[in-house]
């Protein structure tokens, strides 16, 4: 059976936070270096290419709940949820502006 479309969005929240979380140091966290390297990547699109080092420290202490300089991946599913809720109030201010297709 086919994995639905909500399905391969979940395999694909994960296997993204593990394939930068592993890149240096705790292979379940995200440091700043990995977090931006995430964002500046998989999420172009919602990021300015005129982000700037204090606006992605920004982030970083927003995400960082328990203060461990590191990014969870609880941390991370928290920040794609907020993504996702944007999402949804530009839907609801743009109803004819579709979500695309997966």
């Amino acid at each position: 059976m086919m994995a639905r479309p909500l399905e391969r969005a979940l395999d694909t929240m994960v296997s993204t936070f593990h394939k930068y979380s592993g890149k240096e140091g705790d292979k379940f966290k995200l440091n700043k270096a990995e977090l931006k390297e995430l964002v500046t990547k998989e999420l172009p699109s919602y990021i300015s290419k005129q982000t700037d080092e204090g606006s992605f420290q920004r982030l970083m202490n927003n995400l960082d709940s328990n203060r461990d300089k590191e990014v969870d991946f609880q941390e991370y599913a928290t920040f794609l949820a907020c993504v996702a809720m944007m999402c949804n109030e530009d839907f609801q201010d743009f109803p004819d502006k579709m979500p695309r297709k997966m």
